[in-house]
C-alpha cells in the first residue's frame, strides 16, 4: 500500500520543481518542532522488523521540504499544523503528543486523518492542502527515499548491475527498489 502511494506523494512538490522563493521564512524549525515531526512520522511508519521513520530522520526532511518547496499558503498550513497536532493530543488525551503512548498517538493521527479526508473532499480550488495530508505525504516520500527506506524497508538492487530476471518472489517478501526504474 505504501509503495503504490509513493507515485502520488508530493505531486505539487515535483510539479513545482522547488522553484518558488521562500520570502518571510527566516524562522527555522525549532528542535522541539523537529522532534515532534519525527514522532508524528514514526507513528505513521513505526519501527517493525525494519527501522521506522524516526530512524530515517524524516522530521528534518519534512521541515526542509516544507520550508524550501511549499508555496506560502501550504507552508503556513504545514507550520500551523505542528501546533494543531499537539493541541489535538491535549484535547483527546489530556497531554502533549510527545508524552502520549503509541496507542494514544495513533488514535490522534487517525482522527486527524479523518478530518483531512473530509477537508480534501470539500476544499475549494486553490485552497492549501490540509496540514496532516502534507505530513503523511512527506513522511512516505522522506522515508522511502531515505537510505533506510531504500535498503532496509525495500529490497535494494545496486545499479548498474547484471539483469537477473528469474529472482524468486514469495508472498510476504519486501518489494524491490530499483533507482533506475521510472514511474509513469
Amino acid at each position: 500500500m505504501a509503495i503504490t502511494g509513493t507515485a502520488m506523494v508530493g505531486a505539487e512538490f515535483f510539479l513545482s520543481g522547488c522553484a518558488r522563493p521562500a520570502p518571510n521564512r527566516t524562522q527555522a524549525f525549532t528542535p522541539d518542532e523537529l522532534a515532534l515531526l519525527d514522532e508524528i512520522a514514526d507513528t505513521i511508519i513505526p519501527t517493525t522488523s525494519t527501522p521506522g521513520a524516526k530512524a530515517a530522520r524524516v522530521g528534518a526532511f519534512m521541515a526542509m521540504t516544507a520550508h524550501d518547496c511549499y508555496d506560502d499558503a501550504s507552508y503556513a498550513s504545514f507550520r500551523g499544523g505542528i501546533a494543531k497536532v499537539d493541541a489535538a493530543s491535549r484535547k483527546q488525551n489530556g497531554k502533549p503528543f510527545m508524552q502520549a503512548t503509541a496507542a494514544e498517538r495513533t488514535a490522534v493521527l487517525t482522527a486527524l486523518d479523518g478530518e483531512q479526508k473530509q477537508f480534501e473532499g470539500s476544499k475549494q480550488r486553490g485552497e492549501a492542502t490540509h496540514y496532516f495530508r502534507s505530513m503523511k505525504d512527506l513522511t512516505i516520500l522522506g522515508y522511502f527515499s531515505s537510505e533506510i527506506g531504500c535498503t532496509q524497508a525495500l529490497r535494494y538492487v545496486e545499479s548498474p548491475g547484471a539483469y537477473h530476471g528469474d529472482v524468486a518472489y514469495h508472498h510476504g517478501d519486501r518489494s524491490w527498489y530499483n533507482p533506475t526504474r521510472r514511474i509513469t
